[in-house]
């Protein structure tokens, strides 16, 4: 049996937005600038969407309470990157990166050791009955939410990009951020290291196997329940990378950006298709191109711009770009 041919018409999307923004926005140079935000906006986007629809994918699980790994994420960095100010405030790229890393790394371990017991004592009685996902995921963003305004204040606390990660790089006459080249290289390695995962591991085969037959898996000897459930502490700390990365975007935190977020994020998954890794990618892409296009073009267009280009998605394709099979 032949292999379908790959679907290529959804990736020429990202290209064409470009495209048709060029003439519009007038200056090559202020595109080429609005360019690099938004595909830096985007990856961003894409890996806190990832952990969600990993989530949604492989699970089938409706996590509404993915803003709270968001927030928690965010502010385990200003907490890790205060108490490093030496290092964040050297001239020294290597310096900088040495604490960014610790800070992305407890982020994760805390947001996956929190979606752990978030999955054992709130989703696992849940699973099945979206409707009971929902409200009960609510439930527990708000109770998470809370608590975080326990510990760290109900306050917006500063998170400022460290000293060599500041400032932008002159091409001809567009200024790139350094961050959000930064942002757009890591959330490549983030989309690469997923895709490799779910297509070229064991591990990512017994999970796809799973979903498609659980029980004839099982019966083979292996334990599809934990793997489900490193799928969702993989997830939460996904969500805990984008956390911090979102924080160093924005270069402030509060106990709202989750929730703030959380609609971006179901847009683009209902974009990519529900539960794809790729269409999540282009749908993250196409988001964060097309608000910062509007915002320059049509100000006033910017707010609804997201839910016009996922109604305009939708009306072409009604599953989404890439959609799951089976689903």
């Amino acid at each position: 049996m032949n292999k379908p041919d790959f679907d290529w018409k959804p990736l020429a999307l990202v290209p064409v937005l470009m495209g048709v923004a060029l003439p519009l926005v007038g200056s090559p140079s202020t595109w080429l600038t609005l360019t690099v935000a938004g595909l830096a906006a985007g990856m961003i986007i894409f890996i806190i969407a990832s952990g969600l629809t990993l989530v949604f994918g492989l699970m089938d699980v409706l996590n509404f309470g993915h803003g709270v790994f968001i927030t928690l994420g965010a502010f385990m960095a200003t907490t890790v990157l205060g108490a490093m100010s030496d290092w964040t405030g050297s001239q020294e790229l290597w310096r900088n990166m040495l604490a960014v890393l610790p800070a992305m790394l407890v982020a994760m371990l805390v947001a996956g050791a929190l979606g752990l017991a978030f999955e054992r004592f709130i989703v696992r009685p849940v699973y099945g009955q979206h409707l009971k996902q929902i409200l009960i995921t609510v439930g527990g963003a708000i109770i998470g939410e809370e608590l975080i305004k326990v510990i760290w204040g109900p306050q917006q606390v500063p998170l400022p990009l460290p000293e060599a990660m500041r400032g932008a790089l002159l091409v001809g006459d567009a200024a790139i951020e350094k961050y959000r080249l930064i942002a757009v290289v890591v959330g490549a390695l983030i989309f690469a290291a997923l895709a490799w995962t779910l297509s070229r591991t064991k591990i990512g085969l017994l999970i796809r196997a799973g979903v498609q037959d659980r029980e004839m898996v099982e019966s083979l000897g292996y334990r599809i329940h934990r793997l489900f459930v490193g799928v969702f502490v993989v997830g939460s700390a996904l969500a805990g990378l984008g956390g911090v990365m979102w924080g160093l975007y924005l270069q402030n935190v509060t106990p709202q950006i989750g929730g703030q977020v959380n609609v971006l994020i179901f847009i683009v998954i209902i974009i990519g298709g529900l539960g794809s890794t790729r269409g999540a990618l282009i749908g993250a892409l196409l988001v964060g191109l097309l608000a910062n296009y509007a915002g320059y073009v049509v100000p006033k267009a910017a707010l609804f711009s997201n839910i016009a280009l996922m109604a305009a998605i939708l009306l072409w394709r009604p599953q989404g770009v890439y959609p799951v099979a089976n689903r």
